[in-house]
């Protein structure tokens, strides 16, 4: 099995993590056929180490985007995957990696990830379990995740469930609406819980605990979230750490999203999925939750 992946990294002020990162992808048994890294508009020294890896192999390609002066959260990772897609599907691939900038892997990860895909033919995205250092093992970041759900970190596409979703939404929310979607169509999607990569700092660690929570809040109105499976996520979250600020963050994220008008995903009939998948975990019937 020798499977053609294109990887593609958005890379913002890394330059203490991505050279693990670039270590562990050279080091691996099955390399990419192309490895496009795009910096977004650095402050610090990661286009100096990305333009260092691609003079050094020739199957890894440096994308430079100026910088805006802000981190953009939710669709600016979005629009620096982009930058990078068009420049790396230029040749033909099965696979399709969105992969970050801050994170070391085991040599044969992507081998054991791709077998994962030749073994079952309708699982349509999939990735490594993101994890964290703990007294010696590696430890899952979050162990509540919906079986359905592979973080945005480390995400594999498989082409033919790629152009059925019809690719990524440019806004908060991204990376669980396209695991819904591929699951509307017929596809499955999961984190392979045994197949973990050590993450070198937390999610949302960048933003601050306020602001990614209420991101996340935001993510789940433009997704189509039920306003009643919301509350009930709230009231959970209400319960743990950081107590009430998270419940509180999600909340007012939510309900910005009515507030300000924001645009939920243009797809009717995935709210609607949505929306009667949240509706059968209330009423605990068989649901993707």
């Amino acid at each position: 099995m020798n499977p053609r992946y294109l990887v593609i990294t958005p890379a913002r002020n890394e330059a203490e993590n991505i050279p693990h990162t670039i270590r562990s992808m050279v080091g691996q048994t099955l390399r990419p056929y192309r490895w496009v890294i795009v910096n977004d508009g650095s402050t610090d020294t990661t286009g100096a180490i990305i333009d260092a890896a691609a003079r050094e192999h020739d199957w890894i390609t440096a994308v430079h985007r100026p910088d805006r002066g802000y981190r953009k959260q939710g669709g600016g990772v979005v629009e620096t995957f982009y930058d990078g897609y068009a420049r790396g599907t230029t040749e033909p691939w099965e696979f399709l990696l969105k992969f970050d900038a801050d994170l070391s892997f085991e040599p044969d990860y992507f081998a054991r990830c791709l077998r994962k895909f030749a073994e079952e033919p309708k699982l349509g995205i999939g990735g490594g379990m993101i994890s964290h250092e703990v007294a010696g093992r590696l430890v899952s970041e979050s162990p509540g995740d919906p079986a359905f759900h592979v973080r945005g970190a480390t995400k594999i596409y498989r082409r033919e469930c790629w152009e059925a979703i019809g690719g990524l939404l440019q806004a908060p929310g991204w990376d669980t609406i396209d695991e819904l979607k591929a699951n509307m169509l017929g596809w499955t999607t999961r984190t392979f819980a045994d197949i973990p990569l050590r993450h070198h700092r937390y999610t949302g660690s960048a933003d601050g605990t306020w602001k990614n929570v209420v991101k996340f809040g935001l993510a789940n109105y433009i997704t189509g979230y039920h306003p009643l499976f919301m509350l009930v996520k709230c009231c959970k979250r209400a319960v743990q750490p950081p107590y009430g600020v998270g419940a509180a963050g999600l909340a007012w994220g939510f309900c910005k999203g009515y507030l300000q008008g924001v645009a939920r995903v243009p797809d009717p009939e995935l709210i609607r999925y949505v929306r009667r998948q949240q509706l059968n975990k209330l009423l605990l019937r068989p649901s993707l939750w």
